[in-house]
């Protein structure tokens, strides 16, 4: 890639974002952000507490995103996001308007079980069916690639690398 894109990596919770999005800022030479941390506390306590957010929840931090991506523009960079809904990658492109989508996709069951072996985190297992509900994935207008989430981190990276070379340069 000659500019690097801004990518957001995408999916239900347990697709290994937090993962994954290190990883393939490493492999392409970017920073990496940690779409959790521009999550207001009061989501963290609705979460925690085991309650899904609204889409009014999810403003501010859609728009903290966005404002991060917009400043790494042609620069290059990687944030994971849930971007579970379409109206939400819409938000993001709105502040971002070369951003691309690594959308981390899999079966539930696997998701499932990996998320029931995470420490630490604050989204529980129990919210899992309402993001499956939730998500909308990528329509054949939207700039991105959908990645199947077998495999080892380092496979499911690779995938995600070599799918994005074939996209056109970001917007700038």
């Amino acid at each position: 890639m000659n500019t690097p894109h801004v990518v957001v990596v995408m999916g239900v919770a347990g697709t290994g974002k937090t993962t994954i999005g290190p990883l393939l800022a490493a492999r392409i030479g970017v920073p990496y952000a940690e779409g959790d941390d521009f999550h207001p506390q009061a989501n963290i306590a609705k979460m925690s507490a085991g309650t899904p957010l609204t889409d009014e929840d999810r403003l501010p931090w859609l728009d903290a995103i966005g404002a991060w991506a917009h400043g790494r523009t042609g620069l290059g960079g990687v944030v994971s996001c849930s971007a579970l809904k379409r109206s939400y990658r819409d938000r993001l492109r709105a502040a971002a308007p070369g951003v691309v989508f690594v959308h981390l996709a899999g079966d539930r069951a696997l998701i499932e079980d990996r998320m029931s072996h995470r420490q630490g985190h604050f989204m529980p297992t129990a919210l899992l069916d309402s993001q499956f509900a939730t998500l909308q994935p990528l329509e054949a207008d939207e700039a991105g690639v959908e990645v199947n989430v077998s495999g080892s981190p380092e496979e499911i990276t690779r995938r995600a690398a070599l799918a994005l070379e074939d996209l056109p340069e970001p917007v700038q």
